[in-house]
């Protein structure tokens, strides 16, 4: 069953999914980022190249012929993808192939949208059996 993790209170959605990306980045595990809103995906893809600000998280779209030897891969259809070890949304909607995963990241962030869209997302995990564990950024935050 896929294990899900959910990252909230985030002050800066983006830069937290940045820094999960970056941590995973480094410890060898690649991540299939789930982020079908193009505006996001482009933010996305700016946050990881000057994120940390002395490096880079190397990542491609799915399109890229690099997207089998690359750590993170942005995708806007999970059909399209192959891989199937991590998943982290971006999406407002519960992916529809989730459960093809080992595991699924959320990351939520303060704003009221966010917030009520991310409880959807947790009660429709929860009411179907998944355990979720949980971590609230608002604690790592000054």
């Amino acid at each position: 069953m896929t294990r899900i993790f959910f990252y909230y209170n985030a002050a800066d959605r983006l830069g937290a999914a940045a820094a999960l990306l970056g941590k995973a980045c480094r410890q060898g595990k690649s991540i299939l980022v789930y982020v079908p809103d193009t505006t996001l995906a482009e933010a996305l893809d700016r946050q990881l190249w000057i994120a940390p600000p002395i490096g880079f998280i190397p990542h491609v779209r799915d399109t890229s012929p690099l997207a089998a030897e690359t750590p993170i891969v942005l995708a806007a259809d999970l059909a399209t993808s192959a891989h199937n070890e991590r998943l982290l949304n971006l999406s407002v909607e519960v992916p529809s192939a989730f459960s093809r995963f080992a595991s699924l990241i959320e990351v939520v962030g303060r704003d009221e949208g966010e917030l009520r869209e991310g409880r959807r997302r947790f009660r429709f995990y929860k009411d179907r059996g998944y355990e979720i564990q949980s971590f609230d950024l608002a604690e790592k935050s000054p």
